[in-house]
C-alpha cells in the first residue's frame, strides 16, 4: 500500500506515542523524522545494550550533535531507559532535543516509572486508519470485515494477517512479558469478551463463561486495556433525569480484531454480529476523531434502566452530540425514539442516526445519514457531520 497521510499531529516538545501494534507508528516516525536518532528496542542488539547500560543512549546522542530528534521505539521493553531520558531532558539537551518514546503497551511503564516524565513528555495516541485518511480507498463493507489496521490493509494476505494478529500479542506481549499467570485462561477470556463487544460489560457473566473468578476477569480487562486492545465507554450521567445503568460498554479497538476473535456458528445471527461491527467501527472512529482533534471531548453512551439506549454521546466544551447506529438498510420512526427521548432530557444536544442505507433522510427532525458517508466526512479539524 502506498503511503497514506495520517491526521495525527506531533507536538513540538517531547512526547510519548502509544498505539496498538500495526497502527503504523514506526512507519509514520521514519517518514516524518528521517534524520532522527532511532533506537529500535525490537532489535535484539539495541535491546540488550540499553537493558544493560541505559546510559548508552546519552553516548549515542553525544556522537550525533547534529540530531534534533531522538526516537526510542517500543520503550516499554526497557522501562529503566526512562530514567536516562529524564536525565537528558533535565540537563543540557533540554532545549535542543525532542524525545519521542513509542510503545504498544503502557503496562510496564506504569509500573516502571513513567511518572518521572510527567510534565516533560505529553501522552499521544495513534489509532487505526480513519475513513477520511483513506479517502476513496475506504470501503465500508471491507472495513466491517477486516477493520482499519494499516498492518492488515497493507498486507498481501490481509485475512491471514488478521488471523495471526492476536496470536502475536499473546505470544510476544502477554506470554513473553509474563503479564498473566495462565495464558490459556487469558486466550479464553479474549474470545469470551468478543460477546461483550458493543455491549454492557458484565464481568460476572464473562467470569462464568471463562470459568475463572470475577477478580481474575477484572485483572484481565486491565491487561487488555494496557495492551491497547480494548477500551471501555462510560455512561453519560451529567444532570441525569432518569435512572441509568451503571455498567460501562466495552469495545475491541478495531472491528477486524473483533471479527477475528468472535466465534461464529448456526446460532449466531449475522444481523447481531453485523450490528456490533458497525457500532464498533463508529466507536473507533469517534475515539480517533477526539484524540486527533480537541481533547476536551469525551466519549460516552446513554442507557436508562428501562432499556432506552443511545449508542454514543460526545460531550465537551463546544460539543454535545448524540449518535445512534443501526446496521439495517432502512430507517423508521421507531429507530428515532431513543434519540428523541434523550433530546427531551438534553434539548441542547444535536442528534443523528447512522444506518446502512444509501440516502440521507430526516425522520421526526432527526438526520439519518449513511454510515460510510458519515465516517468519510469525519475530520479532526471540523465538527462531526450531523446534518
Amino acid at each position: 500500500m502506498e503511503p497514506i497521510g495520517r491526521f495525527f499531529r506531533a507536538p513540538k516538545d517531547s512526547f510519548f506515542l502509544f498505539g496498538p501494534r500495526g497502527t503504523g507508528k514506526s512507519t509514520w516516525l521514519r517518514q516524518t523524522y528521517p534524520d532522527a536518532i532511532y533506537v529500535d528496542l525490537l532489535d535484539q542488539e539495541s535491546f540488550r545494550t540499553c537493558l544493560a547500560r541505559p546510559e548508552h543512549l546519552g553516548k549515542v546522542i553525544a556522537g550525533n550533535p547534529q540530531a534534533h530528534t531522538v526516537i526510542v521505539d517500543e520503550v516499554q521493553k526497557v522501562p529503566s531507559l526512562l530514567d536516562e531520558v529524564h536525565r537528558l531532558i533535565e540537563t543540557k539537551y533540554r532545549h535542543r532535543l525532542q524525545f519521542i518514546l513509542t510503545g504498544s503497551s503502557a503496562r510496564k511503564l506504569k509500573r516502571g516509572g513513567a511518572d518521572l516524565l510527567a510534565g516533560r513528555a505529553v501522552l499521544k495516541t495513534l489509532h487505526p486508519f480513519m475513513a477520511a485518511e483513506l479517502g476513496r480507498r475506504f470501503d465500508l463493507a471491507q472495513s466491517l470485515e477486516l477493520g482499519m489496521l494499516p498492518l492488515v490493509l497493507g498486507a498481501a494476505e490481509p485475512v491471514e494477517t488478521l488471523k495471526s494478529y492476536v496470536s502475536v500479542y499473546l505470544r510476544e506481549e502477554v506470554q513473553a512479558e509474563g503479564l498473566v499467570r495462565n495464558i490459556g485462561n487469558f486466550a479464553r477470556f479474549l474470545e469470551a469478551m468478543s460477546f461483550s463487544h458493543a455491549s454492557l460489560l458484565n464481568t460476572a457473566e464473562v467470569a462464568r463463561e471463562c470459568q475463572v473468578n470475577r477478580k481474575t476477569v477484572e485483572g484481565f480487562i486491565e491487561v487488555l486495556e494496557d495492551l491497547l486492545l480494548g477500551f471501555r465507554v462510560p455512561v453519560f450521567s451529567r444532570r441525569a433525569k432518569r435512572k441509568l445503568v451503571q455498567h460501562c460498554k466495552f469495545y475491541y479497538m478495531d472491528t477486524g480484531v473483533f471479527q477475528s476473535l468472535r466465534p461464529k456458528g448456526p446460532l449466531d445471527s449475522p444481523e447481531d454480529i453485523g450490528g456490533a461491527c458497525m457500532e464498533g467501527l463508529v466507536a473507533q472512529h469517534l475515539r480517533a476523531w477526539i484524540a486527533y482533534g480537541r481533547p476536551n471531548r469525551t466519549l460516552y453512551f446513554w442507557r436508562t434502566r428501562a432499556g432506552l439506549e443511545v449508542d454514543f454521546v460526545v460531550y465537551g466544551q463546544d460539543t454535545f452530540l448524540a449518535i445512534e447506529v443501526k446496521r439495517s438498510r432502512t430507517a423508521c420512526r421507531k429507530d428515532m425514539r431513543p434519540l428523541l427521548e434523550f433530546q427531551k432530557d438534553y434539548p441542547q444536544a444535536k442528534t443523528c442516526l447512522l444506518y446502512g442505507g444509501r440516502h440521507r433522510l430526516s425522520i421526526d427532525g432527526v438526520p439519518c445519514l449513511p454510515c460510510g458517508e458519515f465516517l468519510k466526512d469525519l475530520h479532526p479539524d471540523s465538527a462531526a457531520p450531523m446534518d
